[in-house]
């Protein structure tokens, strides 16, 4: 990090520390996740990830993400049947999916059906706690709608409506698909949203934090959000990896492949991350099931060529802490289970929607907003020159 940090002098001839990217400032007290980059540790307020991975569901974790603790059974049966009866979105956001260019980014569609769903609520200027958090349940329960109509929409088949009789992660596969998935894919797919769920002050949850600081409203945090989410940087990049591996073809030209982007000092997608300086904790848990999924379907080809991807680059460059984050084998995951990479990132979302709604409700609890300070490194005191002749 110390070559991202400097001492400077600002315009005003004061001393000053500026750190690119905000790497390293606290912005914030956070009660709901906790990372720890140098020993691979992520805890959601403070139970470890393997243990909501192994033991939680999706809907489970929302709650406790939401609420601050673990459900009861009846609490927790109550806040299943509430996403369940909110999974069905209003009509004319479909019609609006509709209406989108097939060819058009599923982020986009996204982004922009989120800031509709806005329109519709009937309550727009409550800000109160107990309204917000119910705007967070419908925003859980219908992220998975629309980002299964989109791909459905993209792909030029029928919008397939909701089920309330399945998880939320089994419900999702049946409107991407139009079946219903087998258990063991929809438990991947739920340890999957566990694990994506959230993250700290990443890119996008600090831009939902930012937001909702001015007094917006949630939609408007969220939309900007899933903007965020969509850049190559952030949720883009399990899209990228899949693209890599599509484009290498073989494991027998993996190393040169890698070996040349080292070379020419360019990055090697799904590898290194702001935080952590060793292996992700969510990387590990998704690694398993990508091998699972290669047995499971007789097709070792892409597990093969990731591992091959990872023992090179950790051989190259581990010393410098760049190991693989979850982008990198939860691409493999999705391609096993048949998803279209277009539906990588906005999965992604389907999940952390979870953490943002979190993180928005923890922000009003205790606003300030959100004004950093920018150093001005150019002249000052030029003269205005008439444009006669400038």
């Amino acid at each position: 990090m110390a070559d991202k940090v400097r001492e400077v002098i600002d315009e005003f001839g004061r001393p000053a520390e500026f750190r690119e990217g905000l790497e390293g400032v606290v912005a914030a007290l956070s009660m709901i996740s906790s990372i720890d980059g140098e020993n691979g540790v992520l805890l959601y307020r403070g139970i470890p990830i393997e243990q909501l991975a192994e033991h939680s569901t999706f809907e489970e974790t929302s709650y406790f993400l939401l609420y601050g603790r673990l459900p009861k059974r009846q609490e927790l049966t109550e806040f299943e049947n509430k996403l369940k009866s909110r999974r069905q979105v209003q009509p004319a956001i479909l019609d609006l999916i509709r209406s989108f260019p097939a060819t058009a980014n599923a982020m986009d569609l996204l982004r922009t059906s989120v800031s509709a769903l806005g329109l519709y609520d009937t309550d727009p200027a409550n800000s109160a706690p107990e309204k917000n958090l119910d705007r967070a349940i419908d925003l859980i329960a219908a992220f998975p709608t629309i980002v299964a109509a989109i791909q459905r929409r993209q792909s030029g088949q029928a919008v397939v409506a909701p089920r309330t009789d399945l998880s939320h992660a089994a419900n999702f596969l049946y409107m991407v698909n139009g079946e219903a998935p087998a258990e063991y894919a929809s438990r991947v797919l739920d340890v999957a949203l566990i694990l994506h769920a959230d993250h700290g002050f990443n890119a996008s949850t600090f831009t939902s934090r930012v937001v909702i600081s001015s007094l917006s409203d949630m939609y408007a945090a969220i939309t900007a959000a899933v903007g965020s989410l969509k850049g190559p940087l952030h949720g883009g990049a399990n899209s990228e990896v899949m693209t890599t591996l599509l484009k290498i073809g073989s494991i027998e030209k993996v190393e040169a492949y890698v070996l040349e982007r080292l070379k020419n000092k360019q990055k090697v997608m799904g590898f290194g991350h702001r935080v952590y300086h060793t292996y992700d904790p969510r990387a590990r848990i998704l690694s398993q099931y990508s091998q699972k999924l290669a047995q499971q379907t007789g097709n070792a080809k892409w597990f093969d060529m990731s591992k091959k991807v990872e023992e090179i680059m950790i051989r190259e460059v581990g010393e410098k802490g760049i190991y693989p984050n979850v982008d990198f084998y939860s691409a493999t995951v999705y391609y096993y289970m048949g998803l279209d990479q277009d539906l990588f990132t906005p999965i992604f979302a389907v999940s952390r929607i979870a953490g943002w709604t979190a993180h928005v409700l923890e922000q009003m609890q205790n606003n300030r907003l959100f004004r950093p300070r920018a150093i001005y490194p150019g002249e000052k005191n030029l003269a205005y020159v008439p444009i006669e002749q400038r």
